[in-house]
C-alpha cells in the first residue's frame, strides 16, 4: 500500500465523517447506493473574497467591545462607582503609555512562560494520549492518574512547587503545563478513538504498519479533536503561569497585579487585565491560523457550510 493512497484514504475517511458523507443503503435482497458528494476541492476563495470574510468575522465582536468599552466609560465617568474601583478607559490607557517599558518586560516574562508550557503540555497531552488510545492496559494505568492530577486545585500545589523549584520561571512553568495538560489528553484520546474502524481493517489488510497507519490515517482523522482541546488548553497556560506568579515571583503579570491590588491602583490593575487577555487571544488566534492550515479539508474550515440546523 503505497504512501500516497493510504494519504488519501485518511483524509477522504476524516473529511467523510466530518462531513456526514452518505453510504450505501440495503433495500430488500439489492443495495442501492445514495448519491455521494462531488469530491472535487471547492474553488480556491480570492484576496477580496477572503477580506470581506474576514471582515464580516470581526465587526460583530468589534460593536460588542464598543458597547462594553461605552457602557464602561459612562459607568466611570458619571462616578456611579467611584474611581478608584473602576477608572475610566482615559486613565487605563493613560497608565498603559507612561509605564509601557515595565508592562511590557512583565508581558514578556508571562507570555515566555505561557508559550514554553503550552508546548511542553501538547507534546506530553498527545504522547499520553496515543499511550492510552493504543494500549488498554496503559488507559486503565494512565487514565485516573490524568483525572486525578486535573481535580486537584491549582493554587494549592503552587506554593508546594516554590518550595521545590524556587521563584524562578520553573514553578509557574509547571503549573502551566498542569493545567494545559488535561484538555490536550482528553482531545487526543477522542479523536483518535473515533477512527472507522472499517478503515483501519482496511489499512491492516493492504499491509499498512502501525506507524504508517497512524501517520496517515489515525493522526489526521483525529486532528481536528486535537486542536479543539490545544484551543482550550492554551488559554488554561495563561492561567497556569499568572497562578504561579500569584505564589512568588518578583516579574510578570500575576506580579504586576499583586502590586497593584496591594496599592489600590485601580487602573494598572485594569492594564494588566487587558495585557493578559491580549495574551490569550494573541495565542487562541495563532492555534486556529495552525488548524486552518493543517487541516483545510474539515467540515469547520470550509467556506459557506453551516454548523447549525437552523
Amino acid at each position: 500500500m503505497t504512501e500516497n493512497s493510504l494519504d488519501t484514504a485518511g483524509r477522504q475517511a476524516a473529511a467523510d465523517q466530518a462531513s456526514g458523507a452518505p453510504e450505501a443503503v440495503g433495500v430488500g435482497s439489492s443495495t442501492v447506493a445514495r448519491p455521494a458528494p462531488s469530491s472535487g476541492r471547492p474553488p480556491r476563495p480570492t484576496l477580496g473574497r477572503r477580506a470581506v470574510v474576514f471582515a464580516d468575522s470581526l465587526w460583530r465582536p468589534a460593536l460588542v467591545l464598543a458597547v462594553f468599552f461605552a457602557v464602561w466609560w459612562f459607568v466611570a465617568a458619571r462616578e456611579y462607582v467611584p474611581n478608584y474601583l473602576v477608572p475610566t478607559p482615559g486613565q487605563v490607557w493613560e497608565t498603559m503609555t507612561t509605564q509601557w517599558s515595565e508592562l511590557a518586560r512583565h508581558t514578556v516574562v508571562t507570555l515566555y512562560e505561557t508559550v514554553l508550557g503550552f508546548v511542553l503540555a501538547a507534546a506530553l497531552g498527545l504522547v499520553t494520549a496515543v499511550a492510552i488510545a493504543y494500549s488498554r492496559t496503559l488507559d486503565k494505568a494512565l487514565y485516573p492518574i490524568v483525572l486525578f492530577a486535573q481535580v486537584i486545585p491549582k493554587i494549592a500545589i503552587a506554593p508546594l512547587l516554590v518550595v521545590w523549584f524556587g521563584l524562578g520561571l520553573t514553578p509557574k512553568i509547571i503549573l502551566a503545563v498542569l493545567i494545559a495538560f488535561f484538555p490536550v489528553v482528553i482531545s487526543g484520546v477522542a479523536g483518535l478513538r473515533s477512527t472507522d474502524p472499517e478503515l483501519l481493517d482496511l489499512a491492516a489488510t493492504m499491509g499498512a504498519g502501525p506507524w504508517r497507519t497512524f501517520r496517515k490515517i489515525r493522526f489526521p482523522n483525529a486532528l481536528p479533536h486535537l486542536m479543539a482541546g490545544l484551543k482550550v488548553a492554551v488559554t488554561l497556560a495563561v492561567v497556569g503561569a499568572v497562578v504561579g506568579e500569584f505564589v512568588g515571583a518578583s516579574e510578570g503579570l500575576g506580579y504586576v497585579l499583586l502590586l497593584a491590588n496591594g496599592n489600590l491602583d485601580a487602573p494598572l490593575l485594569f492594564a494588566d487585565l487587558i495585557l493578559m487577555s491580549a495574551i490569550g487571544i494573541v495565542l487562541f488566534v495563532l492555534v486556529e491560523i495552525a488548524e486552518a492550515l493543517l487541516i483545510p479539508w474539515h467540515a469547520s474550515r470550509r467556506a459557506g457550510v453551516s454548523l447549525t440546523t437552523s
